[in-house]
């Protein structure tokens, strides 16, 4: 008989700690393991803020899933597009565009989050994105080169849009990105004395009436000051009402002129859930306790892609689309596809957040573990404390730590690595969302290709 073939789709936090549990707890002649996923690593994306300010270097939140000689998962470089349920087909296009077939009995759809956009003129044209280690490595890149090109121009108008920088998404990812890049600029222009370091403005907005409103009041007026006292103006209750190629439009009516829109307003579940047909909980993946699909034999989602009851908070609430919460899920899954594979109960998924870390750059930080305030130097050690001990490998924590320390001592550099000599490439050229397939065309696709005539 043949071996039961697990599926697994997706390398991030859910993903590959379910991986990495199955293959601990599962003898090698019980089961077959797969991986789908684009890239060979997983990201560790709360970081990615420090990889684009440079802080940090790309490699060091990039957990290679190749390093270690004793895990036997298969991995298929490419993306999932779609799934049919009752073939138990899912379909997938590699990266080198060659479209596949991958047959499973059992299937972890962990596929993530994509960039939420919305119907803004010119928004994925001119917009740059920070969900990519691609994008931040991009950024960083791009960032410097406004200097640069300030510095070379003579035209004052030019000299004021490139020195200007809006960030959209109150968010972690938003509030951190604009405090870390704010904080590489303040540094580099000291290096380029024709510049009036008066002329660098960064703008954070959002159209929600708070900042980072989950760590309350208190700290979300705390990360706020120190925002401002960097000169960051923040505006909330306002989003962006149009982007061009050297100005962005406000929906207050303010036109700020900049060739710099970093897009950081929240995230959606991967297109790839829409493929499969099912209900769906604000765009993400209707599913049990146990998180498995009901009604589907075999068919378990976790992570930001579905919604997963949160048992700790009771009645409808769901669980947050956040690392912490991925990780446990993946190894939780795990332990309830091993279960159905030996026919014994599954058990549902409970864990109470541990509470929240937001890294503002150099000795800012504000944290709340366990309920607990903290501002300076005790967040920050609480946040890249809690950073450290969650990345998977020693290697990473090793590289994290090195970067880390030669950042406190020899302070930032300011080297662009050639990524403008390329095309641009904005927040429509990096998360491929156009590449899946409807439901219909999934069904389709697995009909033609696995008639019996075949």
């Amino acid at each position: 008989m043949t071996r039961p073939r697990i599926l697994v789709v997706g390398a991030g936090f859910a993903g590959v700690g379910c991986v990495r549990r199955l293959e601990r707890r599962l003898p090698p002649d019980e089961a077959d393991i797969t991986l789908v996923t684009p890239q060979s690593y997983q990201l560790y994306l709360p970081l990615l803020p420090q990889v684009a300010s440079g802080v940090l270097t790309p490699q060091s939140i990039a957990l290679s899933l190749r390093r270690s000689k004793k895990y036997r998962t298969r991995i298929i470089p490419g993306g999932a597009i779609g799934v049919d349920l009752k073939a138990k087909v899912c379909v997938i296009r590699t990266i080198t565009g060659k479209i596949v077939d991958e047959r499973y009995d059992y299937i972890v759809l962990a596929p993530g989050s994509v960039t939420r956009t919305f119907d803004i003129p010119g928004l994925v044209d001119h917009a740059y994105g920070m969900k990519t280690l691609a994008e931040a490595a991009y950024l960083r890149d791009h960032v410097i080169s406004q200097l640069d090109l300030a510095d070379a121009s003579d035209d004052p108008a030019e000299r004021a849009s490139r020195l200007q920088f809006v960030v959209v998404g109150g968010g972690y990812a938003g509030t951190e990105t604009a405090a870390c890049l704010q904080r590489l600029t303040h540094g580099a222009v000291r290096r380029y004395p024709r510049l009036d370091p008066s002329l660098i403005k960064w703008h954070l907005i959002d159209i929600a009436p708070k900042l980072m409103p989950e760590l309350g009041d208190k700290l979300g007026r705390s990360a706020q000051e120190i925002l401002a006292r960097r000169g960051i103006e923040v505006s909330l209750g306002v989003s962006i009402d149009k982007a061009a190629a050297e100005e962005v439009t406000f929906t207050d009516g303010r036109v700020v002129p900049t060739h710099t829109l970093i897009w950081t307003a929240g995230v959606v579940a991967s297109p790839l859930i829409a493929t499969l047909g099912a209900e769906t909980v604000r765009g993400r993946l209707a599913v049990n306790a146990e998180m498995h699909l009901p009604g589907e034999d075999g068919v378990f989602a976790l992570g930001d892609a579905a919604a997963v009851p949160d048992r700790a908070k009771g009645d409808d609430a769901i669980c947050p689309p956040t690392a912490q919460h991925a990780m446990r899920q993946g190894r939780h899954v795990a332990d309830n596809v091993i279960a159905t594979l030996r026919n014994q109960p599954l058990t549902p998924y409970v864990h109470r957040d541990l509470g929240l870390v937001v890294d503002l750059g150099g000795a800012d930080a504000v944290s709340k573990p366990l309920g607990i305030e903290l501002r300076g130097l005790v967040a920050q050690a609480v946040a890249r404390g809690y950073h450290w001990s969650a990345l998977r490998t020693n290697v990473a924590k090793a590289r994290v730590l090195t970067n880390w320390t030669l950042n406190a001592l020899a302070g930032d550099d300011f080297v662009r690595t050639g990524f403008q000599s390329r095309r641009p490439a904005k927040l429509k050229d990096f998360e491929y969302a156009n590449h899946y397939l409807t439901p219909d065309e999934v069904r389709a696709h697995v009909a033609r290709t696995h008639s019996p005539k075949q």
